[in-house]
């Protein structure tokens, strides 16, 4: 077992409905994971117990998606540890057994207690291997105990349908290990059981219609079939550990470990990520770091460049954007990257996936993602590129890693090139005053990027406030950078196109009536934006601000006032006629509130950035912004932060339950 901070996420007397609401997640470095509910019960299609990464074409795969287990004493009397939903009932987790949910130094444990019994439950992924352990201790208890287990499964991808009926389906059981297969091109799931007595008694079922409720909630496909090949017994002792090992890796390797083996180097690995960021004396800080660790995976999916990689002596890394459905985004790695690895002192791997991005620049751009099973990235973004400019310099001040600087250094340089000539997607420099242009019919190349049935809600084209921000950023790190190898020459050009849009910038960009930026300038159809957006902290925020002096004050007051909520930005201010309260009902109607209103949490770091250079004589004071952080880590998805709130009382928690970006920047404001 590990030492490490406590997070409760549910105890005894809190309300029963908590149980299917709040969540827990689990990962294996590869991109794979585990999740579910507190209460046991799927009420997301990605919920599962092994959601396996595998090569593409397949990408992430459902391959255990549910477990009923039930502990039954030598008189009959069964306790139900797990519950689920179907089209009939709901089934709660005996009431009063279960007595706490908690994270230990980040794994979910389950503890119940209830006639003399005193019972715990763990989950634990080891690194790098596309297995889950489920681990079951009998801390106090009469003789005789036995636990029944039911898995559930369907093979299908990430984001597969629901309703595809599970068939042909083959079982060997050979004592203790149990092997699954279906006549797909799927692997076959390998169960190994821990424990005396154990076996798999042959029951095939047919599970009909289990409802995924928060799917129907987000207008989803919500209902599908699972099948189950039987129950699995094993008999509990006293102090002694039992498991549930599923897997899709050789048995060779789900036989390497023991319980005592995997507990031990699961909990040292964790200790040791600690140890790093030197934050065990903090609990919020540490329960962070533990979770910036769930982003940071090898792409397992994309072997072919894996392998390339590798060959160079290089590590293929990048970060998953959110759980569940998030994939790695360029936008979000390179905002990401500071707080996940830089602050948490995994410099190794900054390098690593700021060399790999480097790897995938084509024609002045970086990858906006990599779709669920593919090899090749999709390079639809206007800011994603100037973020790995601000990444790059924040790794090279943190570890004066010269020899990657001057590897990617000639990139940087054809990046702007790029992007004065003109490249993909109408992105280019305006002439006639140096501010960076963008837009394309069909695409949303800001971060602001809601789409829906081919309605681009917020397309931003035109002169973005943030682009041109990050921009002008861009060109100053590049100057700098030019300066330290001694490229005069190309220096002082970069420096003529600094110049010219920080003057454009300052000329065009402020909004007298407002006092405040425009969002955008020359926008569709030629005006210019005067919505309040969180974008015009960026002018303030970066290293290089764009914005002169003397407005920042009031740049910042405007957001604090019309923005600032405990948990982030809200994306839009509440006079706007477009303004949403919340982001809830169907796709539409909540992409319709992505960035009208709803609170972003990653944007609470470059609002703290400006106003401590607003505030410089109160650098401690601004943590308190920090504060209802905290709390939600209790909330939701356990340890974590979500991607998005709404926008008013009581900011409930949207979108995904756990957010690259929105983790990294209050653990990088919490570090500062």
């Amino acid at each position: 077992m590990s030492a490490g901070p406590i997070q409760v996420g549910w105890r005894r007397g809190e309300p029963r409905d908590a149980l299917f609401q709040r969540e827990w997640l689990v990962t294996n470095g590869l991109g794979g994971y585990a999740s579910g509910t507190i209460g046991g019960a799927c009420t997301r299609r990605f919920h599962g117990k092994l959601i396996a990464a595998l090569p593409g074409p397949l990408g992430r795969t459902m391959m255990l998606n549910h477990l009923e287990e039930h502990l039954v004493t030598a008189g009959g009397t069964t306790w139900i540890l797990s519950g689920d939903e179907s089209g009939r009932a709901i089934t709660w987790p005996t009431p009063d057994f279960l007595e706490e949910f908690v994270l230990e130094c980040g794994v979910p444990v389950w503890r119940f207690s209830g006639d003399g019994i005193r019972f715990e439950k763990r989950v634990v992924m080891p690194n790098a291997q596309n297995t889950i352990w489920i681990v079951y201790r009998l801390l106090e208890g009469p003789d005789g105990l036995t636990l029944r287990l039911r898995p559930s499964l369907n093979f299908r991808p990430h984001e597969g349908l629901l309703d595809r009926p599970p068939q042909g389906w083959t079982v060997h059981a050979d004592g203790t290990n149990i092997e699954i297969a279906e006549s797909t091109a799927y692997p076959a799931l390998r169960l190994s059981i821990v424990g005396k007595s154990a076996g798999l008694n042959a029951d095939p079922r047919d599970v009909e219609h289990v409802i995924y409720r928060l799917e129907k909630n987000r207008g989803y496909e919500y209902e599908g079939p699972l099948w189950s090949p039987g129950v699995i017994h094993l008999e509990l002792q006293r102090g002694a550990d039992a498991a549930l090992v599923a897997s899709v890796e050789p048995w060779a390797v789900v036989h390497a470990m023991t319980v005592t083996d995997v507990l031990a180097a699961d909990g040292a690995r964790r200790n040791r990520l600690l140890s790093m960021a030197d934050a065990a004396e903090d609990d919020v800080a540490a329960q962070l770091v533990l979770a910036a660790d769930q982003f940071l995976i090898t792409p397992h999916t994309r072997a072919a460049d894996e392998a390339r990689m590798a060959a160079a002596g290089d590590s293929l890394r990048t970060v998953v954007a959110g759980y569940h459905w998030f994939t790695d985004w360029g936008r979000d790695t390179m905002i990401s990257l500071e707080g996940l690895t830089l602050v948490t002192g995994r410099h190794r791997e900054a390098g690593n996936i700021l060399r790999t991005f480097a790897s995938y620049i084509r024609d002045g751009l970086i990858p906006n993602l990599f779709p669920e099973g593919e090899q090749g990235g999709l390079y639809h973004t206007s800011d994603a590129t100037m973020w790995f400019f601000h990444a790059l310099s924040r790794y090279v001040r943190r570890t004066g890693d010269r020899a990657t600087l001057r590897k990617i250094l000639p990139r940087l340089v054809d990046i702007v090139d790029h992007h004065v000539r003109g490249t993909h997607f109408n992105i280019h420099v305006d002439p006639a005053d140096g501010l960076l242009v963008q837009g394309a019919e069909g695409y949303q190349l800001t971060w602001m990027d809601a789409k829906v049935d081919g309605w681009v809600v917020t397309p931003r084209h035109g002169k973005a406030v943030e682009i041109n921000a990050l921009w002008y950023n861009a060109l100053r790190l590049l100057q700098a950078f030019l300066e330290e190898e001694n490229d005069r020459d190309t220096a002082a050009r970069v420096q003529s196109l600094a110049d010219r849009a920080y003057e454009s910038f300052n000329q065009r960009f402020w909004y007298e009536e407002g006092q405040h930026l425009y969002d955008v300038v020359e926008g569709e159809g030629g005006g210019h934006d005067p919505a309040l957006r969180p974008n015009q902290i960026f002018a303030i925020a970066l290293d290089h601000p764009v914005l002169e002096r003397t407005r920042w004050e009031a740049v910042v007051n405007a957001v604090e006032r019309e923005l600032l909520t405990p948990f982030g930005l809200r994306s839009l201010g509440r006079a706007h006629a477009d303004y949403k309260q919340r982001y809830d009902g169907d796709l539409r109607a909540r992409d319709a509130a992505y960035h009208q209103g709803t609170v972003w949490g990653w944007l609470i770091g470059p609002f703290l950035d400006a106003w401590r250079k607003v505030h410089p004589d109160a650098p401690h004071a601004a943590r308190a912004f920090l504060s209802g952080f905290a709390a939600h880590l209790g909330d939701a998805c356990i340890g974590t932060i979500s991607e998005v709130f709404d926008a008013e009382e009581p900011y409930h928690p949207r979108g995904c339950a756990a957010q690259a970006w929105s983790v990294a920047e209050v653990l990088r404001c919490l570090r500062a």
